[in-house]
């Protein structure tokens, strides 16, 4: 931890929600040439750093969103390069602070401010010398606060900029202006300051639009060919004064922009133009949206006026996946911008409307495929921090979104009162468990599960605290299998699953990989998780399967979860299988599941034998399927089976994301069944290639980027012909290859091409 002797400032005046700050200082002299500068800063709100008048660093909306309460991440700089360009009458250090999540809009209720109701900054800028002086300057009551060009910033709301305020003066020696004035002292806990453990969010991609139009109502629409997240980067001249106006959606409905999914976030860039040549780029905002409508824009818009700037926290990609059926591969593609988009600092459950929060549900059934696609190491260990933290506050109870602001929201707001009281439940508190273990098998890296024992084994133990005598976790609220497709659309929760039985499933898996961890790190209280897990499984049988494996309730959920999580054995789990099968065939291959079942309905029928229902189900096009959205042009995951309907009107329910990535968990099994690539040790040091043709696909492949180097499979089979199959290992991995019909075979590093005519 750094030896800090910075103060947190805020200016005497707002500014309009986005002040700048600013000290001059002078290089020490007579202690030689500057051999090293650090900058370290953080916000109350979001911040942007300056040194000799250029951008300190790459990222965007720093220090983002953490549990705020405990723990306050700050950055680290190297500004090495840059203090070497300072003019000899002296350099400026300039923040500009916006109001980002800390006071922003957060939530549905149209609260703000949750974290505090002033903006702040807090920087320390070291620069060590060659005869080793180091000089510190730091933020404290000397610096001078005054106005931007930002009339307005929210991340739900967009942001105001009026160009005919941009002046770079304040960044330069010797700036004087009468709006200027004085900071004050603003309270922090220094013990909360952290160094980020996950990546910052940067800018990762532009995209051009491919197409500009008049919609029926006169109207000039555009589009970018990707539903994403980010920001329009404009280039404009007009008469000063003139506002443009830039409104953002996923969707069009009726041929105009789709905004009512956005409820009450207004997405809304404006720009007054100063006269001259105009550059506008909102970082202070984020949207979700494929179109953008534009007002007021002065003559004839070009495709080369406007960018899409595509914002994330910087990821790795590691995995890929594509096959013979194309709605296949893009169902794969829309996962993967979905995981983009959604991975902003916190894994969200969706970009766009006023919510953005970080749902643990939706996580806890991503994470596999999340960490397949990119390394998200990193990003999800930091906000497994944030879990543990606000576990610590709650007795072990896991909230429905990590950082909780809805604790803030629901005591804020007395019209939420009907929103259900906080309590641990199932999938999503699970979180705690399944998120730390997807890790540990994806990357092989024991110090996920170091760090995050004492929060698994808190999750177990708070659940313990909720069951009935029975042993059945089937008291107290529960999501259950959220949206699932047969519920009304205004009431998504009334799904087929019976709760208890989703609840009471979910926690035999958690105790079950609570004691596996435990026994791992040395854990002493492995046999006491393990000793839950066979109670939780000895009520689960006892109350609620048949002799005849019918399990209460009767839902595609109940079976698919059951049999994944192991539940049942032998002739039990044959005849859920069966009967899983049966209910799925009943549905037309149509899904029948929510969060809960969706991730886990493809594998429980490849367990038990049923692949061609397993395949049916994922080729199946009509709604609801996985296939569907595709079908009708969907570029990324939506969040309801029908969030669009047939006919091209938005679902009328209140809830409708168009970028939600949690029924995508689906893309897991693409890769561990369709390709056939799963590990046989964490991290894949040791791999097995088990694909399982199947729906007509006459050929898949993967690749993955793996601690150990990378590993590709890849298959082709014609009608009748043998199976082809071509494996790449990386120096120091072996591997299993198990197919069906065949016994197994190993094999080592290299690359190996294999024929198996039997299936």
């Amino acid at each position: 931890m750094p030896d800090w002797s910075a103060v947190l400032i805020s200016p005497d005046e707002d500014f309009d929600g986005a002040p700048l700050l600013r000290k001059e200082l002078r290089l020490d002299e007579g202690h030689g040439a500057v051999v090293r500068g650090t900058l370290l800063a953080t916000a109350h709100g979001v911040y942007e750093a300056f040194l000799n008048g250029r951008r300190v660093g790459d990222d965007v909306l720093s220090p983002g969103w953490s549990s705020y309460e405990w723990r306050l991440r700050y950055n680290e700089h190297d500004v090495t390069a840059l203090l070497a360009e300072t003019p000899a009458e002296g350099t400026v250090l300039g923040l500009a602070l916006g109001n980002g999540w800390f006071r922003g809009r957060l939530g549905w209720t149209g609260g703000r401010a949750y974290y505090g109701s002033e903006l702040g900054a807090f920087a320390q800028l070291e620069i060590a010398y060659a005869d080793g002086h180091v000089q510190t300057v730091v933020t404290d009551e000397s610096w001078t606060a005054g106005p931007s060009a930002v009339l307005a910033n929210d991340l739900y709301d967009g942001e105001t900029i009026d160009a005919r305020r941009l002046d770079d003066g304040w960044l330069r020696p010797g700036h004087a202006d009468p709006a200027w004035g004085g900071v004050h002292r603003g309270e922090l806990d220094l013990s909360t300051l952290t160094p980020y453990i996950g990546p910052p969010v940067k800018r990762i991609l532009e995209v051009a639009p491919v197409k500009i139009w008049t919609s029926p109502s006169g109207r000039t629409l555009v589009d970018f060919g990707q539903n994403l997240v980010g920001w329009l980067r404009v280039h404009v001249q007009g008469p000063a004064g003139t506002t443009v106006t830039l409104r953002h959606a996923e969707v069009l409905e009726h041929d105009e922009l789709g905004v009512r999914p956005l409820r009450t976030a207004h997405a809304t860039d404006r720009f007054v133009l100063s006269g001259r040549a105009d550059v506008f780029e909102p970082t202070l905002t984020f949207h979700g949206f494929r179109y953008a409508e534009v007002e007021g824009w002065p003559g004839e818009l070009t495709p080369d006026a406007l960018t899409a700037v595509v914002v994330s926290s910087e990821l790795r990609r590691t995995g890929d996946f594509s096959c013979s059926d194309e709605l296949v591969t893009q169902l794969h593609r829309n996962a993967v911008w979905g995981t983009v988009g959604n991975f902003l600092d916190v894994p969200t459950d969706c970009p766009q409307r006023d919510e953005r929060l970080g749902w643990t549900g939706d996580i806890a059934a991503f994470t596999p495929s999340a960490a397949y696609l990119f390394d998200v190491d990193d990003f999800l260990r930091d906000w497994l921090r944030d879990v543990e933290a606000e576990q610590r506050a709650a007795d072990g109870m896991v909230a429905f979104v990590v950082p909780d602001v809805l604790k803030l929201v629901l005591a804020d707001d007395p019209d939420a009162s009907s929103f259900p009281p906080q309590e641990s439940t199932a999938v999503w508190s699970d979180a705690a468990v399944w998120v730390p273990w997807a890790l540990w098998q994806a990357y092989g890296d024991r110090r996920v599960l170091e760090d995050q024992i004492g929060s698994m084994a808190a999750h177990v133990r708070r659940v313990e605290s909720l069951l009935s005598p029975t042993g059945l976790w089937d008291t107290g609220f529960q999501f259950g299998d959220w949206l699932d497709p047969t519920a009304p659309p205004e009431d998504p929760i009334l799904a087929k699953a019976d709760p208890g039985v989703v609840a009471t499933a979910c926690l035999f898996r958690s105790a079950t990989l609570v004691a596996e961890t435990a026994e791992l790190v040395g854990h002493e209280d492995a046999a006491h998780f393990r000793e839950v897990a066979e109670r939780t499984r000895t009520a689960f049988v006892e109350h609620y399967v048949a002799d005849d494996g019918r399990i209460t309730s009767d839902a595609v959920t109940v079976y698919a979860l059951a049999i994944a999580f192991g539940l049942l054995e032998g002739d039990l789990q044959a005849r859920a299988g069966d009967r899983l099968a049966e209910l799925v065939r009943e549905g037309g291959h149509h899904i029948l599941t929510g969060f809960a079942g969706t991730p886990f309905v493809t594998d429980a029928l490849t367990i038990t034998g049923h692949l061609d229902d397993a395949y049916a189900l994922l080729l199946q096009r009509e709604c609801p399927s996985w296939l569907y959205p595709v079908t009708m042009g969907a570029t990324t995951v939506w969040e309801r089976w029908d969030s669009m309907l047939p006919d091209g009107t938005i679902n009328p329910g209140q809830m409708t994301s168009f970028n939600h990535y949690a029924l995508g968990a689906v893309v897991d099994w693409l890769h561990r069944t369709v390709a056939g690539l799963a590990p046989l040790e964490p991290g894949y040091a040791r791999v097995l290639v088990a694909p399982r043709p199947g729906g007509g696909l006459t050929w898949a492949k993967t690749s993955l980027e793996t601690r150990h180097g990378a590993v590709a499979v890849g298959w082709t089979q014609a009608d009748g012909a043998a199976l082809e199959l071509d494996v790449s290992l990386p120096d120091g991995v072996t591997g299993v290859v198990r197919l069906p019909g065949e016994a197994d075979r190993e094999i080592g590093s290299g690359t190996h091409h294999l024929t198996a005519a039997s299936v």
